[in-house]
């Protein structure tokens, strides 16, 4: 075999199955839609179903439930299964859910489907990560993560507000029937690109408890807790903090703005995870830091509150890839339940965010979120500093073998 033939061989070694791994992102993708879309269909929700918009505001709450109480024991069951196969089922839990969702004419009914439409999520999100990893060589999990994780941004950004106007024209029932449709076509995309695995064999199962107290699982997830607490306690009240600057009829040009710059921060991520890891999580979390200080003396500039969002914006694009390929390297073979648990971290993340942001909101009104903003940050900041020896390693990762075996 010529030099020629070589290097052609190891360049289509190191492509990314792209066709593959943007079928994970698309599933995502309708993980994120179908979780938000209710938010921005309250109006028409309430005058559907005959309830008021603080109970259409349910929806997303009996979601983020099914999520959270779900990903972890649902994960641990189906870890000896074949890979495909809980992918589709998770697939299918969305059509089935969404079109009971649309049909709905009831509330119990709709609160029932929204839950175990979270169910779904959270088995879904545990699931994808892993399965990207095991798609490519070790040193390829941090960039085909990064593409995996492109549905994120690109929901917030795009795919929540086309569903809200979407909604807003033709009925709310119909953007649901529309990620139902979208399910389908995922299914096929999903059985015709993505490649089969093996689940765990029985012997190689490790515990709970064994995974959870494995060095370096637990400064990552307290990592997770602090820096998407600090995200979603602004993240959720970004209207009334962007309206302190003259904004208030802007919120969503600074979403568009937050979710392109997202956008920016995937790509960066892609691109520094795996040489860069524990640099880019410390600076990460240093930027936005600094931003919420920036927040805490300076809110009444337009320019300086949209230059923060886009730092913001950028930061968190990349957390997702950068958290998950850290936790799921540290876990080693647990780490489908490892990322199971990363499921609850975040969840309870959003919930504590919107809990936490309420509170402050009522007491301090919106200039305290920049301060504890910056207290939950240093936090995460020192955690993620002092975890050098297993959870942020320096230096090039090197992937895990046993997950990353094809």
């Amino acid at each position: 075999m010529d030099s020629s033939s070589i290097q052609a061989e190891s360049a289509a070694a190191d492509k990314l199955p792209m066709s593959a791994l943007l079928a994970l992102a698309m599933t995502g993708f309708i993980c994120i839609v179908t979780e938000t879309l209710p938010a921005g269909l309250l109006p028409q929700i309430s005058e559907g179903l005959g309830i008021s918009q603080a109970l259409a505001g349910q929806m997303v709450t009996a979601y983020a439930l099914g999520s959270l109480l779900a990903a972890i024991p649902l994960t641990i069951a189906t870890r000896g299964w074949r890979r495909r196969n809980v992918l589709l089922l998770t697939i299918i839990g969305f059509f089935v859910f969404n079109s009971v969702t649309a049909l709905s004419s009831t509330y119990g009914l709709t609160l029932v489907a929204r839950f175990f439409a979270g169910v779904a999520a959270g088995l879904a999100w545990s699931l994808l990560a892993g399965y990207a990893r095991r798609m490519v060589a070790p040193h390829q999990q941090g960039s085909a993560m990064a593409v995996a994780m492109v549905g994120i941004p690109i929901a917030l950004s795009l795919g929540v507000p086309l569903g809200t106007y979407m909604g807003s024209v033709a009925g709310w029932r119909t953007a649901f029937w529309v990620m139902s449709a979208l399910t389908l076509v995922l299914a096929v995309w999903v059985m015709a690109k993505v490649p089969d695995y093996p689940g765990q064999p029985k012997g190689e199962r490790m515990p709970l408890r064994k995974i959870f107290t494995t060095p370096g699982v637990r400064p990552v997830l307290a990592v997770v807790m602090a820096w998407m607490l600090a995200h979603n306690i602004l993240y959720t009240y970004i209207a009334p903090f962007v309206a302190t600057t003259g904004l208030g009829e802007r919120v969503d040009l600074a979403l568009l703005t937050f979710g392109v710059a997202s956008l920016g921060g995937i790509w960066m991520a892609g691109k520094l995870v795996d040489s860069h890891l524990r640099i880019t999580v410390l600076v990460s979390l240093a930027a936005f830091e600094i931003t919420a200080f920036i927040f805490g003396v300076n809110t009444q500039s337009s320019v300086v509150v949209f230059i923060g969002i886009v730092v913001w914006g950028v930061t968190f694009g990349g957390a997702s890839t950068l958290l998950q390929t850290a936790l799921a390297d540290t876990a080693g073979s647990g780490a489908d339940v490892a990322l199971s648990m990363n499921v609850v971290a975040w969840n309870g993340a959003i919930a504590g965010g919107g809990v936490a942001g309420g509170m402050l909101l009522n007491a301090w009104g919106v200039s305290a979120f920049p301060w504890a903003l910056v207290v939950l940050l240093i936090i995460g900041f020192i955690v993620a500093w002092g975890a050098r020896s297993h959870a942020f390693k320096p230096g090039r990762r090197h992937g895990d073998t046993q997950v990353a075996a094809h």
